[in-house]
């Protein structure tokens, strides 16, 4: 025989060539005395069919191969054989041949988990739901015990595509009946009920199986990360069971999870409080000191954001070993970042650079030199600030983007309005459906008095770019200042808030628009919440100045004192002081 002939043929047919091989194994032998000669599985016959088999298969007649593999499979008993002919009908795209070849595989070989799971998954991708209840009994029975929880817990991801869910999870609850009410299961059988019921959109019915699930163990994290999605998608009650869990010993990544979600929902003080515990119980836990460092930066808290910082730092840097200089990672340079502008903060432009020195990757360099650059226009060099970010490099697309944006900000810091206009109309020539171009032209107007651009500007925007809340919210916020066009001005902040209605700066302008327009609680109730949702100085001057206007002087002053607190020097509610006369 061309045995080396035979054996190119092969190599087209990699599966064809590993069973010869597995058939043919220890056919021979190194040792130089002769072995006993061993029968092979192959004959002629069963070689030249599965030969035959595999070229139908790949010459266009999947069908005719599939016949082929599946009868040798059938005679021979083979599970590889059995595989094979369920991959052939899954090419060919057959779910019907595929789950026939499967059934007959677990037919012949009972014991094998490998085809019951193609049964599972080819009755899921053929949306034949109420047949998995079988072989989904099967898979969970067929783990060893001290991996069936985990089995069991894996269960919703077979059904990620189920178009069905109302049935998936009935078909899963019915599969898993056997097992609820064992302690050693039942944590995860109730959990994963849960999830297929919250899939289903069956709310109660998760909240349900999620607070049986943690009734069996208050320390489980199962129940509680159900819980946290269920957070995550807007149910509230779901936060008790998240509490009760975060009440024993609780896992630092679920709290950190619950604080994501705090976060997610704009509940600032709940987070930070969160992180505070996992600083007293974890102080080597560095994510919980940078998170809060950004928190305590975005309230303005300078010394708590300092410190939190300080400590990630200490914390990254001592799990270092060696000496070799490696380049910064993110959470350092996000660290170094807002440290240096905390130290800028303080007019320490000299600890701000230090803190800025340390950046030593390449990717992030741009970021740390547009902050070196607004030190320097700090100190007066503005044009000296304006050279170092036009000599940067272009990086990544992103870059040049970056730069004209650090390099308008600066004109626009140092009042150089005309300049900075010309910059961006002459970016906008270059792609003038750039609507984020046009948006900041026309922020510019605004502060050049030049209020008839303003509105054409965001009009172009609105019109090019409908779906962008921010240019019927500047525009309406901008009439409503101005106490002109008030219907107007309502009806563009509440289009705004169709796009983004949980926008406390939106909600804002909309809380304005009713203080312009003489409905005084209701802007109180308006500006209230936006305040709750996000303590800001200008949301602050607003919100005072309703309660002034409403006799409630005491509270006025002491909401301005919070504001005065988050930013002193805030435009809106400096003005807003000065034009009350008031003082405090």
């Amino acid at each position: 025989m061309d045995y080396y002939g035979l054996m190119t043929r092969l190599n087209r047919f990699p599966f064809l060539l590993a069973f010869v091989c597995a058939l043919t194994a220890n056919a021979q032998t190194p040792d130089k005395a002769p072995a006993p000669p061993i029968t092979s599985a192959m004959d002629g016959e069963l070689f030249y069919q599965l030969l035959l088999g595999e070229l139908n298969a790949r010459g266009g007649e999947p069908s005719a191969g599939f016949s082929l593999i599946l009868d040798a499979a059938r005679k021979t008993n083979n599970a590889v054989l059995f595989q094979r002919a369920v991959d052939i009908a899954l090419q060919a795209r057959s779910g019907d041949s595929a789950l026939l070849a499967a059934r007959a595989w677990r037919q012949t070989l009972p014991t094998s988990r490998e085809a019951n799971r193609y049964i599972l998954q080819i009755l899921i991708g053929l949306n034949r739901i109420a047949e998995t209840r079988e072989p989904l009994k099967r898979e969970v029975a067929g783990t060893a015990l001290i991996s069936r929880s985990a089995a069991i817990a894996s269960i919703p991801r077979y059904f990620t595509r189920a178009t069905n869910k109302t049935l998936a999870a009935s078909v899963v609850e019915q599969a898993l009946a056997d097992y609820v009410a064992v302690p050693v299961f039942g944590i995860a059988a109730w959990t994963t009920i849960g999830r297929m019921r919250f899939e289903a959109g069956d709310i109660p019915g998760a909240l349900d199986a999620a607070s049986r699930s943690q009734a069996m163990d208050a320390t489980a994290e199962g129940p509680a990360l159900l819980s946290l999605a269920m957070m995550g998608a807007q149910v509230p009650q779901a936060e008790t069971l998240v509490k009760k869990y975060l009440e024993g010993r609780a896992a630092t990544t679920i709290r950190m999870e619950y604080i994501r979600v705090l976060l997610d929902t704009q509940r600032y003080a709940d987070a930070n409080q969160e992180l505070q515990q996992i600083n007293t119980e974890k102080p080597d836990f560095p994510d919980a000191w940078l998170i809060r460092g950004a928190l305590e930066l975005q309230n303005r808290n300078y010394p708590a954001a300092e410190s939190a910082l300080q400590r990630y730092v200490v914390v990254v840097m001592a799990k270092r070993t060696g000496t070799t200089l490696v380049p910064t990672d993110q959470g350092l340079v996000q660290a170094y970042l807002s440290l240096a502008e905390i130290a800028e903060q303080r007019n320490d432009l000299s600890q701000a650079e230090a803190w800025l020195q340390r950046i030593n990757s390449a990717g992030d360099l741009l970021m740390a030199q547009l902050r070196r650059a607004t030190l320097l226009a700090k100190q007066g060099r503005l044009e000296e600030a304006r050279q170092l970010i036009r000599s940067q490099p272009d990086r990544a697309p992103a870059d040049a983007r970056l730069k004209l944006n650090a390099e308008v900000q600066l004109l626009r810091d140092s009042q150089q309005f005309t300049t900075a206009l010309g910059l961006l109309q002459k970016a906008s020539a270059q792609d003038p459906k750039d609507w984020d171009l046009v948006y900041d032209m026309a922020m510019i107007a605004e502060q050049m008095d030049n209020l008839v651009e303003m509105e054409r500007l965001l009009r172009n925007v609105m019109a090019g770019k409908p779906d962008n809340p921010h240019a019927y919210n500047a525009l309406g916020y901008s009439l409503a200042d101005r106490n002109v066009r008030l219907p107007e001005a309502k009806q563009l902040v509440l289009k705004a808030l169709e796009f983004t209605p949980d926008d406390p700066f939106i909600n804002d302008s909309l809380g304005w628009v009713e203080f312009r327009s003489g409905n005084l609680a209701e802007a109180q109730r308006i500006l209230q919440v936006a305040y709750a949702a996000k303590p800001d100085a200008e949301i602050a001057a607003h919100l005072g100045e309703v309660l002034w206007a409403l006799g409630q002087r005491d509270q006025a002053i002491d909401i301005w004192k919070e504001g005065a607190k988050i930013n002193a020097e805030n435009g809106t509610l400096l003005e807003t002081l000065k034009r009350l006369r008031v003082t405090f």
